[in-house]
Order: structure tokens, then C-alpha cells, then sequence
């Protein structure tokens, strides 16, 4: 299993300097965010950061985008940024609101939102996959699997949910397997504190064990502190957790 960096995780810092911390940490690759390091519309941006990427050994591991599943947002944009950084896979968010909230009429919206993005990502030879996170259609595995199996052809990322026990994330993450493509690795409290990635050295090796045949990275997330001298001890673990 690969290993990578999100460079949301380092807001803060210009896509050069996230690169170097990449590189430092000794990760295979980048998730590009669409937010602030590679925003959607900026082909120019995108070419050099895709250069910068591979003459750094590293490779764009996905593209993190924005988009919203029903938001009538238009997705050209997202496609091209991610085509032109040469990313295999576009990260789109599950709609803008938890899943117990959405009507069947919105639902259907969504998914039918869905089935239109995925076909046009796989005509540039990408495929789309659900950021797996609360408020949203992907707050549950019921929703999430029924999203999956209803639009068909996209994928899922998996994530923990630091409000549920480890058993109940075990369930979740057994859930999304047939549908995963990559993780998002980090270590909160319940309350939300981020800690360092080897305080939940037990309950990753148990998420790690059960992706190990499905998931093709495993993305270091929002470490503490936005500290690179954190993620640099987060990904010894992180590559010890992919061996």
C-alpha cells in the first residue's frame, strides 16, 4: 500500500513546501486539495505543481476537490485541474448535509449528480470516489452503501470517525470494502484533539489488516498541530502500519 500526504493538511504552507515535507517524510505521494494549493480553473498552477511533484520523486496520489454531489456546482473545472496534475482519482464530497437530512427527491439528485461526474472522469481515464465524513451521504455506512450500490462506478475513501467506538469503525470500514480505494490516516479523541498516530497504533493496525487487499494508499490527514516535525514522526509510523 502506498503512502501519502493530504496538503490540506498544511494549509499554511505554499505546494512547494508541501512537497519538500512530503519528500522529507519519505511518502510516496500527494493528495492535491482544491482549496487553497490547487484550486479547480488554474491549469497553469496545476502543470507546475504536477512537474514539481514528479521531479520530486513523488506522485499526485488523487486530487481533493470540493465539489458537493447535488450542489449544482459545475464539475469541468475539477476535471481539468485534476486531468492536467495527472491524478487517477477526484475526491468529491457526498452532498452538503447529514444523511438523515436529505429528502428521497435530494437523495435521487445526488446520485443521479453522481452517475453524470463519474462518466465524465472516466472518459479522461479517472475515476470519482466519495470523501467517507459526517454531515453528509457518506455519515453511515447504510447511506454510504446505498449511494455506492445506487449510482454505481464510483468509489469511497474510508476515515474513522473519532465519535464512535473502534468495534462500530471496525464495522464501518468492513462495510465500504468492496468500494475502497484509499484511506485518510489520523488519530483523534473523541472530542476531536488531534494526537500523535502512534497513540492509535492498535486501532489503525486493525483498519490496516482489514484494507490491506483493497485500499491503494493510505493518506497522512491533519496532524497535530500542523506541525511538519509531527508529520514527519506520523509517517514513520504510518510507512511501519503499510509494511
Amino acid at each position: 500500500m502506498k503512502t501519502g500526504l493530504t496538503s490540506i493538511t498544511f494549509r499554511q504552507l505554499d505546494w512547494l513546501e508541501v512537497i519538500c515535507v512530503a519528500n522529507d517524510c519519505g511518502l510516496d505521494g500527494i493528495e492535491w486539495g482544491g482549496d487553497v494549493h490547487a484550486p479547480p480553473g488554474n491549469e497553469v498552477l496545476a502543470c507546475k505543481i504536477a512537474r514539481a511533484t514528479k521531479e520530486a520523486g513523488l506522485s499526485v496520489l488523487s486530487y481533493g476537490s470540493y465539489y458537493r454531489l447535488g450542489a449544482g456546482e459545475p464539475f469541468e473545472p475539477v476535471l481539468a485541474t485534476a486531468k492536467t496534475l495527472g491524478a487517477k482519482i477526484i475526491r468529491v464530497w457526498a452532498g452538503t448535509k447529514a444523511s438523515a437530512q436529505y429528502t428521497a427527491q435530494e437523495r435521487q439528485l445526488a446520485v443521479e449528480d453522481a452517475r453524470r461526474i463519474a462518466d465524465l472522469a472516466r472518459e479522461e481515464g479517472i475515476m470519482v470516489a466519495l470523501e467517507y465524513h459526517r454531515d453528509t451521504l457518506t455519515d453511515n455506512a447504510e447511506s454510504a452503501v446505498d449511494l455506492l450500490k445506487t449510482a454505481g462506478n464510483i468509489k469511497t475513501y474510508w476515515q474513522p470517525n473519532p465519535e464512535l467506538s473502534h468495534e462500530k469503525n471496525c464495522a464501518e470500514l468492513k462495510a465500504m470494502l468492496p468500494w475502497l480505494t484509499y484511506l485518510h490516516v489520523f488519530h483523534w479523541s473523541h472530542d476531536g484533539t488531534r494526537l500523535p498516530l502512534e497513540n492509535g497504533m492498535a486501532e489503525w493496525q486493525d483498519y490496516m489488516q482489514m484494507a490491506n487487499n483493497h485500499a491503494g494508499a493510505a493518506v497522512l490527514e491533519f496532524v497535530r498541530g500542523n506541525d511538519p516535525v509531527q508529520c514527519a514522526r506520523d509517517a514513520v509510523v504510518l510507512r511501519s502500519l503499510c509494511q
